[in-house]
């Protein structure tokens, strides 16, 4: 699964420690959705979309090998 997270993030002009404060979460669990190492549940995904003002589909995307 590919993800914009980081994209998102700083267009939203946000640090990893912020939008995992935003979320519930720590600066590391960011870290590792960003560069793909860990895809995050449903709900932190939901969470994500919401403080980035976007869907879930925007944000992280199937690949075919998914």
């Amino acid at each position: 699964m590919k993800n914009i997270l980081k994209e998102e993030r700083l267009k939203n002009g946000l640090t990893q420690v912020e939008l995992a404060a935003l979320v519930g979460v720590s600066r590391q669990t960011i870290f590792s959705i960003e560069i793909s190492k860990y895809v995050p549940s449903v709900t932190l995904s939901l969470k994500l979309a919401r403080a980035l003002g976007k869907t879930v589909e925007q944000l992280f995307l199937l690949e075919k090998t998914d």
